[in-house]
Order: C-alpha cells, then sequence, then structure tokens
C-alpha cells in the first residue's frame, strides 16, 4: 500500500474585517482614538473630584492615569493588534525608565547652563517646594501620553507603510505641529519642538524599540524646566518652582514666553543628541524600510 503524505492544512486566510482592522493606518486610528479616550476619560473623572491643583491627589491622579494608558495600549495591542506588547516590557522597565529620567534631566539642565553662561538666565533664589505636585502631575502625564500616542502608535504604524526615516519626519512635524495651539507659540517655537523632541524622542524609542527611555526623557524635560527652574512648559504660565529665576535677553537665547524649549540652545543641543542616537539605533538595525522597498 501506498504511503499516504499528508501535507499541513493552510492557515485560514483572515476575513475582509480583520484585514481591515490590521491595516496600520486602521490600528493608528484606532489606537489613538482609543489613548485619548482614556487619557480625557480619567481626567474629566479626576476634576469631578474637586481636588485641589498641587496637592500629592494630583499627582497620585496623574499616576493612575499613566498605569490606565499603559493598561489600554496592551489590551489593545493583545486583543485588536493581536501582538505581544514589545513597547511597555516590565523586564527592564526600571532602569530604561530611569535612564531616560537622568538623561533628560541633565539635557535640560546643561541646555539651561549654557543659557545662562550667555547672560539669558539668572537664579534670583531658593523657593522651596512651590508646585511639585503640580508639576509632577504634568510631567507624568504628558510623558506618558503623548510618547504613546506619537512613538508607541504614530510611529510604528506609520513606519510599516512608509519606513522609519518617513515615519520619523511625519509624527515629528505632527508634534511640533500640535504644540502651535499652544499659548504664545510662535512657528519657530513649534520647528524647534518638532527637531529638537520629535526627533529625539522617536530617536530614544527606535534605539530601544520600547517606550520607557523616551517616556523617561519627556517627562523629566518637562519637570526639570517647569520645577528646577521655574521656567513656562510649552507656552503655560510660568510655574512656582524651586528656584527663582529671571529670563533676560532676546528670544531665540531665552525661548520667549513659550519657555527654554524654544530658545537656539535648545535646539541645537537637543537636536544634537537626537542625531546621536539615531545613528546608534541605525547600527543595531532598528530602521525599517518603506514597504515599496521590502
Amino acid at each position: 500500500m501506498d504511503d499516504v503524505i499528508h501535507q499541513p492544512d493552510s492557515a485560514p486566510k483572515p476575513s475582509l474585517l480583520r484585514r481591515i482592522i490590521a491595516f496600520p493606518l486602521t490600528l493608528m486610528i484606532l489606537g489613538f482614538v482609543l489613548i485619548t479616550a482614556i487619557g480625557m476619560g480619567i481626567g474629566q473623572a479626576y476634576e469631578l473630584l474637586g481636588f485641589d491643583r498641587n496637592t500629592p491627589q494630583k499627582t497620585m491622579g496623574a499616576v493612575l492615569m499613566a498605569v490606565a494608558v499603559v493598561a489600554g495600549y496592551k489590551a489593545f495591542k493583545r486583543w485588536v493588534e493581536r501582538e505581544p506588547d514589545t513597547e511597555f516590557p516590565a523586564q527592564g522597565a526600571g532602569l530604561e525608565l530611569a535612564a531616560g529620567l537622568l538623561f533628560g534631566t541633565l539635557l535640560f539642565t546643561a541646555m539651561t547652563g549654557i543659557v545662562a553662561l550667555l547672560g539669558g538666565f539668572e537664579v534670583l533664589g531658593l523657593r522651596g517646594a512651590g508646585q511639585i505636585w503640580t508639576m509632577l502631575a504634568i510631567a507624568i502625564v504628558s510623558g506618558t501620553i503623548e510618547e504613546t500616542l506619537f512613538r508607541g502608535i504614530l510611529l510604528r504604524q506609520l513606519e510599516k507603510l512608509i519606513g522609519t526615516a518617513g515615519a520619523l519626519a511625519v509624527t515629528s512635524a505632527l508634534f511640533g505641529l500640535g504644540h502651535i495651539v499652544n499659548p504664545d507659540a510662535t512657528w519657530f517655537s513649534s520647528i524647534a519642538i518638532a527637531l529638537e523632541a520629535g526627533i529625539l524622542l522617536g530617536a530614544a524609542y527606535l534605539y530601544t524599540r520600547r517606550l520607557w527611555l523616551a517616556v523617561g526623557i519627556h517627562a523629566a524635560w518637562n519637570f526639570t524646566q517647569g520645577w528646577v527652574f521655574s521656567v513656562p512648559v510649552s507656552g503655560g504660565d510660568a510655574p512656582l518652582g524651586l528656584l527663582i529665576t529671571r529670563r533676560v535677553g532676546p528670544n531665540w537665547l531665552t525661548g520667549g514666553d513659550f519657555g527654554l524649549e524654544a530658545s537656539v540652545p535648545a535646539l541645537v543641543m537637543a537636536t544634537g543628541a537626537g542625531v546621536v542616537l539615531l545613528v546608534l539605533a541605525h547600527r543595531r538595525g532598528h530602521f525599517i524600510a518603506p514597504m515599496w522597498r521590502r
């Protein structure tokens, strides 16, 4: 009797609906809406509780929002994308987050020091705790939500279509454009944000292919700028931070009312750091070619 060779059954073809959902642009829209809804929903619920702005409860609410965003992202990856979560893994999270916090703090401190050496920044005294709880909350929320949206969702999905370089360019431009509506924003401030923050934070994600480093850098940048040096964060009111400070001189040096992140020293230093991380990410083989070249 002749041996019968059984061929393994081929995997069933996904349904049309599943193929539509799995398309990168669809996932980008669905993920963006989900994370935004989580952030807005928790934010509204928190405001209804009536907590004062500068209290430990304010910071705790930010922590809970960050946890909810990460949990929502993980659920989206599992049940909508049907892929394992590799952007917010538990293993190595503490080390990468700490590295990002340290790097962001040192980078902004060094940039502020250069502005001071050029005569654009003065420390007048020591205030104390000031609005520490509010600034902690802002740092936690902005670092987690914005990195999840722009790097975890937009950049990651776009690079499946147009490659890493194209996705980085588009998300950086969108990140800068998103800040044009902030108080005291200018076209230069938006360009600065696109180049210094868009490239730096995008490169931090590409270097590790995880989000912890980028979240840490983003949060530390905002906290150091707002609380340590009492400088407006992306056009907001100058917070009551640790130090009593004054910015003097032309806008190109001080960033004007938008904050030091709109200054030329910040643009040069942060963009330079981002380019270095991009080179390292490319050496690690973390760049993806556009879909028409794959």
